[in-house]
């Protein structure tokens, strides 16, 4: 009974069917081995030696998966171990300073009506339209007036600016919590930042996950800013111009700096593996709802 209904179920696929079955998994796999494919010519770099790398080509496998020199290189040259720490400092800072400062901007617009709380709305939605890039000129005069630059605080009180895109996640999650909750707070005797940080800011723990992703991500693998304001590389260096140190007018040694991409990957997988199934919550509680 059970071959004869798989073999009924089969009669239904037509031609068409077929074909966009096989073009929709064909289309997975070259894209999944478009994906993987830079990663796989990293791994393999890596673990070559300048004189291997340069007489073959970077899909070549290298004579042995023992060689950790150029990790040791990279670790040392680079001065990884000051742009670890470094890069670690400006995301626990701005990471917490931009949560902080986004569930609060997000509990006024969304609990208190007040005239221009439209137009404030607006006025971030324009501004994420804005390239970051046109600013610069504007933001850099303002770090030069006020000192910031070439200061590590300097760098994490700009980075700390708050992400327009997490603070529509939180207005969007928020609107999804009962005021009557609030409500019933001020009947006990609460004050407006008792019930934010008491009854908003736990029940926003979804949607921070999901914006300390999003800013994470962008504030950990950050080049130009970091480039640009933090000049001292020596003792201001972070994780991402760590890896410049390896190009220059001569040259580029290409196994180092592939050396270097996976030892500034590796806290990122660590992080991912140990905390997937909140960050995965996360992304799913936190996302936009209607």
């Amino acid at each position: 009974m059970a071959q004869t209904a798989v073999k009924k179920r089969r009669k239904h696929y037509s031609a068409g069917a077929v074909i966009w079955i096989f073009v929709k998994y064909l289309s997975l796999v070259f894209f999944a081995f478009v994906a993987l494919i830079p990663l796989y010519s990293c791994v393999v770099t890596a673990f070559k030696t300048e004189a291997e790398y340069n007489g073959t080509n970077v899909m070549t496998l290298p004579q042995s998966w023992l060689n950790f020199d150029n990790f040791i290189q990279a670790w040392q040259k680079a001065n990884m171990g000051r742009a670890f720490i470094n890069s670690f400092i400006i995301l626990v800072c701005v990471l917490a300073g931009s949560i902080i400062i986004g569930t609060q901007l997000a509990y006024v617009l969304n609990r208190f009506k007040f005239p221009g709380n439209g137009l404030i709305r607006n006025l971030f939605l324009f501004a994420s339209l804005l390239p970051g890039i046109a600013m610069q000129v504007t933001v850099y005069e303002i770090m030069m007036n006020l000192g910031f630059i070439n200061h590590l605080y300097g760098y994490i009180i700009m980075s700390m600016g708050t992400d327009i895109i997490s603070v529509y996640i939180f207005i969007q999650f928020m609107e999804n919590i009962s005021v009557s909750l609030d409500e019933s707070a001020i009947i006990d005797g609460a004050s407006y930042f008792q019930i934010y940080w008491k009854i908003i800011l736990p029940l926003l723990k979804p949607a921070i996950v999901t914006a300390m992703v999003l800013k994470g991500v962008g504030v950990y693998n950050e080049y130009y800013a970091s480039n640009l304001y933090l000049q001292n590389k020596d003792k201001l260096g972070v994780v991402a111009t760590a890896l410049y140190t390896f190009t220059g007018p001569l040259g580029s040694k290409y196994n180092l700096i592939c050396a270097g991409v996976i030892i500034s990957m590796l806290p990122a997988l660590i992080v991912f593996l140990l905390c997937q199934k909140q960050i995965y919550s996360g992304i799913t509680s936190g996302a936009v709802k209607g």
